[in-house]
């Protein structure tokens, strides 16, 4: 007997159950997906810079100098035109002690004002960095071809590394530090070795900064009630403080980069407290602390379940009367969305508009667009979607790059080498309080608005049909700050370019925080005023700053009295707190539980 004949090409019987091919596992979204977790773990290690987004800037540079004989000579003309005043003011002060310096700084830089820095050999050291600083300056023009922001990142690199190696922050060659370490007998330099090692150990372990103010009760203490609250914010009425009040309320929309007590901080820096004593019926969001749960929350979340959702409230504190609303840097860039939707579909439930240091349009945001392009937004991105938010130090440390020499170097100085710990301030204490940023609510930010500029490009839409900032018929109070490097104020004044409302403009001297904590009293605040009526022809911002009145002293009044201006005449019987009928009771007393979140 023989066996079957069998096929030679038939394939063995498996032992096992054969494994799933390869191939489908390995989709397009899966290489992605590599791609982002590589980003993301690079991320951690710059701090949310991109590596690319730097260099490229760099290359961009050096490619078109490397081609720019005619800038090649002038650079080198220029290097040997200042070595040769730099020389001659060496050996004419080796003689005399009066020559002028020929690299003066900066009006604004404040690190060689010291008596000491006049002395020589000190002065020829700080012309020697101004001199550099200068030709650099020079150096990092934009070169013809070149894009011309590639040419502001490298400058601003350029002079912030610099910056970094000055005089001023090495010891042995400011005279300051050395004069005290020699008066001293070095005690100085122990001193701030002891306060460096506290600062590092609170950033290291996330632990308070022990400021000495305590939220609700040295700062964030306007009596009131927290009425309201949902995932993404509480809302608090304040108590009255006067007899009777205006019958509009006023709702106030704070930024979520950081905690809204900037408004309300101590007593005498408070503009809460200053409108609650002027008869205003204020409401304030104070939004959550986002986690990485909340990393699906989106830019419209913030808009339906922050400002609608507060107006219903107070609407149903105070039926049918209409609301005062206004917005700080992020919250009224937000509110001009919300405003511009409710224009569309016929909702006028506003009385007025107010923005401070609020941008509507991002064509010329300042120095964060040096921070800002495709490859730096899909970095953050990555490490957004790895972590589910972006953190509270990651932001810190751009804002502290603007500033560096105010906000790092200085204070460095002060405290490590001089050994004078610095006193903190209400401000201070809210500027360390710090907040997250939800995941896809960011991308959206930076992509559709800081990127795209889709706002006022016609481009933005809510609930999928496009919004005009041009719908608004409330009139505005909008305020920009001189010295913002946030919302520069020509972008904030270009707000005149998309409405056709009545406006208010005001420009106060300060920044982008202190410039709005501008309390009445506070020495040596000023502002520019002037009101644009329906349908003025535009003004540009440097005329019309040459135009606008000058009035010394602090905005706050101007700003409450165009409130009363568009108020009803007659004041009414002070609000209850909240709306029991409506289900609005008072939660817990002011600040609430939001505000303490980290």
């Amino acid at each position: 007997m023989t066996s079957p004949p069998t096929r030679r090409d038939a394939a063995p019987r498996p032992l096992h159950r054969a494994t799933p091919p390869l191939m489908p596992l390995l989709r397009p979204q899966s290489f992605e997906t590599v791609d982002r977790v590589a980003q993301a773990t690079a991320a951690r290690f710059t701090q949310g810079i991109s590596p690319h987004a730097q260099m490229s800037a760099w290359i961009d540079w050096a490619s078109h100098l490397a081609q720019a004989p005619g800038r090649q000579l002038e650079l080198a003309l220029e290097g040997w035109s200042s070595a040769a005043r730099l020389a001659h003011f060496g050996l004419h002060n080796l003689f005399s002690d009066k020559a002028e310096r020929p690299f003066p700084p900066e009006p604004d830089d404040r690190r060689f004002d010291d008596p000491a820095w006049r002395t020589f050999p000190y002065l020829f050291i700080e012309q020697a960095h101004l001199a550099q600083r200068q030709w650099w300056r020079k150096a990092t023009r934009e070169v013809r071809g070149m894009r011309p922001n590639n040419a502001s990142r490298v400058s601003f690199l350029a002079l912030k590394y610099l910056d970094a190696f000055s005089p001023s922050n090495l010891p042995w060659l400011n005279p300051v530090v050395a004069d005290r370490t020699q008066r001293e007998g070095g005690a100085n330099l122990l001193r701030g070795f002891d306060y460096f090692l506290e600062d590092f150990l609170d950033v290291a372990t996330q632990s308070e900064n022990g400021n000495g103010y305590v939220v609700g009760e040295d700062v964030a203490a306007t009596p009131g009630e927290v009425i309201y609250r949902n995932h993404l914010m509480e809302l608090i009425q304040y108590k009255p403080a006067t007899d009777s009040v205006y019958a509009e309320p006023l709702l106030i929309v704070p930024a979520w980069i950081m905690k809204y007590y900037v408004l309300d901080l101590a007593a005498h820096h408070s503009l809460v407290r200053y409108l609650v004593e002027r008869g205003f019926t204020v409401f304030m969001i104070s939004w959550r602390n986002p986690t990485a749960e909340d990393r699906d929350v989106t830019l419209d979340d913030y808009r339906t379940q922050g400002i609608m959702e507060a107006l219903d409230v107070v609407e149903a504190v105070l039926p049918g009367r209409k609301i005062h609303a206004a917005g700080y840097c992020l919250g009224g860039t937000l509110l001009s969305i919300a405003a511009a939707t409710m224009a569309r579909d016929g909702d006028n439930r506003l009385a007025s508009v107010t923005l401070l240091a609020s941008q509507t349009d991002f064509s010329e945001p300042g120095d964060l667009m040096l921070f800002v392009d495709a490859a730096q937004v899909a970095f953050l991105e990555d490490m957004m979607w790895d972590q589910g938010y972006l953190d509270t130090h990651q932001m810190a440390g751009v804002f502290m790059a603007l500033r560096s020499n105010e906000l790092f170097w200085a204070r460095a100085i002060k405290e490590y080498l001089l050994g004078d710990r610095e006193h903190a301030t209400d401000l201070m204490a809210w500027s360390a309080d710090q907040t997250r940023m939800p995941y896809l609510m960011h991308s959206q930010y930076l992509r559709g608005l800081f990127l795209e500029n889709r706002l006022t490009a016609g481009r933005f839409a809510v609930n999928d049909e496009v919004i005009a900032l041009k719908d608004i018929s409330a009139p505005m109070f909008v305020v920009g700050t001189e010295t913002d490097h946030i919302s520069p104020w020509r972008s904030v004044y270009k707000v005149h370019l998309f409405t056709d409302n009545d406006m208010t403009f005001v420009l106060t001297n300060g920044g982008h925080n202190a410039g709005i904590v501008s309390e009445p009293g506070h020495p040596g605040r000023r502002h520019h005023i002037a009101v644009r009526a329906r349908n003025d022809r535009y003004v540009g911002p440097d005329h019309w700053r040459e135009r606008a009145k000058l009035i010394e002293g602090s905005w706050w009044p101007a700003w409450a009295a165009w409130l009363e201006r568009h108020s009803a005449a007659e004041p009414v019987a002070r609000p209850p707190i909240g709306a029991p009928r409506e289900g609005h009771v008072p939660l817990e007393p002011a600040p609430g539980s939001y505000v303490r979140q980290r």
